[in-house]
């Protein structure tokens, strides 16, 4: 029988995932005594947090009643979890025990010196270099995790030949075995003898490649920029399409364009009841208590770049005084056309009929994306959009967070579809930034 593995949690493993207890399999994974009291901290707070701390508590305690969790019960994954009290005179505690990861720490370090087998798993990368410079075993909690730099972008390009390229925009599809790709994903065929001359179509479920629908190639006065932006407004608009997720840059328009998108359903075509904008407001650090005003006047200054992209959108093109558009803006929102809201009270709510928006959707957890998701009613469409390398929540990166995660999981599935833009196009400064800098 191999020699189990002791797997000691940090706190934020816990606030990630509350279900992180049964992710190691049949090991053992012990709490310190830091972690139960950090837990007991946390339940009292109105948001994912708080959610996640009381109901790892909830399961702490069902877990009580199989037997002592200072000796270690069984889980139903048949790996055992523990409990174990810090002491002043733990080996490491030569570290300031008024910290609470160095508590932690003091934990995994004493069973490591007691020649155990132990990985402590933290999300927090200073309490890894700290166990690590112990020379305790460390890792982040991986479950849930994608591979950034291989994330799935929704498009690709095949080269073909030049009959196939003038038979698909002679019969506006194309019927090939060699298109082994996933459905909704966008295909750009190129010439391998000419590349300018080219098509671009999306895979359909029967797995035909069909040409853009000529309809979407618009919204709210806005046209497309590049053959990205106009990959995306595809699925912004099609109503086939229930989620759509872009990813991109500052300044490659995801935001911009699903507005666009949003209004002209909303307002024009009347596929909606009303456009719902969100944003995630606790990875910021604070919540919008700290800030001045009312709920409405908070939301005002938290959602200041919607408004900013609402105003852009509302000039039709046409210039106008600012106080006539912020009006058109403000009536819309008044007539409850327009709804911005924090996500903090989307929680629990049930949407039908709504073309949905979450900005910065890189700042939430898969478990947040997921809550958010299955909020969608009957005619609900939901947009995610955000930028994985600028990522505020200090417990999340790249490949862990929800976006990131959810491209990775609903690739191909019918109703979902996806686009990763790349090029700048809000202007030659903003595009250099993002190069650059």
């Amino acid at each position: 029988m191999s020699e189990p593995k002791y797997f000691v949690l940090d706190t934020n493993v816990i606030l990630h995932n509350a279900d992180a207890f049964a992710s190691f399999d049949d090991n053992i994974v012990i709490l310190p005594m830091t972690v139960i009291e950090e837990l007991d901290g946390f339940k009292r707070h109105n948001d994912e947090l708080g959610r996640n701390a009381r109901h790892a508590i909830r399961q702490l305690d069902a877990l009580r009643t199989r037997g002592s969790l200072k000796d270690g019960v069984i889980m139903d994954n048949g790996g055992t979890l523990r409990i174990i009290v810090e002491k002043k005179d733990m080996p490491g505690s030569c570290m300031d025990m008024g910290i609470a990861d160095n508590g932690i720490l003091a934990v995994a370090n004493t069973l490591h010196l007691e020649k155990k087998k132990v990985i402590f798993v933290s999300k927090d990368i200073n309490a890894r270099l700290k166990g690590d410079a112990l020379g305790i075993q460390v890792m982040d909690f991986e479950q849930q995790k994608s591979n950034f730099d291989d994330l799935y972008r929704g498009w690709s390009e095949q080269e073909v030949s030049a009959e196939q390229i003038d038979l698909f925009h002679r019969e506006k599809q194309l019927v090939d075995d060699q298109f082994n790709f996933r459905i909704n994903e966008f295909i750009l065929l190129k010439d391998a003898s000419n590349p300018k001359h080219s098509g671009i179509g999306r895979i359909t479920a029967d797995h035909t490649l069909t040409q853009l629908n000529p309809t979407f190639d618009s919204a709210w006065h806005i046209r497309p920029r590049s053959k990205e932006q106009r990959m995306a407004l595809e699925l912004l608009m099609d109503p086939t399409i229930a989620l759509v997720t872009l990813i991109g840059t500052a300044g490659t328009g995801k935001t911009l364009l699903a507005l666009a998108a949003g209004l002209e359903l909303v307002l024009n075509k009347e596929s909606y009841e009303k456009l719902l904008v969100s944003r995630p407001i606790i990875p910021m650090g604070k919540d919008i208590g700290y800030l001045p005003g009312t709920k409405d006047e908070k939301l005002n200054l938290w959602m200041q770049p919607i408004f900013d992209n609402l105003t852009y959108l509302m000039k039709d093109g046409h210039k106008a005084e600012e106080g006539s558009i912020q009006g058109r803006v403000n009536q819309l929102i008044k007539n409850q056309m327009i709804e911005l809201e924090a996500l903090t009270y989307i929680r629990g709510r049930s949407i039908p009929d709504q073309f949905v928006i979450v900005d910065e959707a890189q700042n939430l957890t898969p478990h947040e994306v997921k809550t958010i998701i299955s909020r969608a009613g009957e005619n609900t469409k939901m947009i995610l959009t955000g930028d994985p390398e600028q990522i505020d929540n200090p417990y999340l990166d790249s490949s862990s967070n929800g976006l990131s995660y959810i491209v990775d999981r609903l690739k191909g599935q019918e109703i979902y579809g996806h686009v990763t833009l790349s090029k700048s196009e809000r202007s030659p400064l903003s595009g250099m930034a993002a190069t650059y800098l």
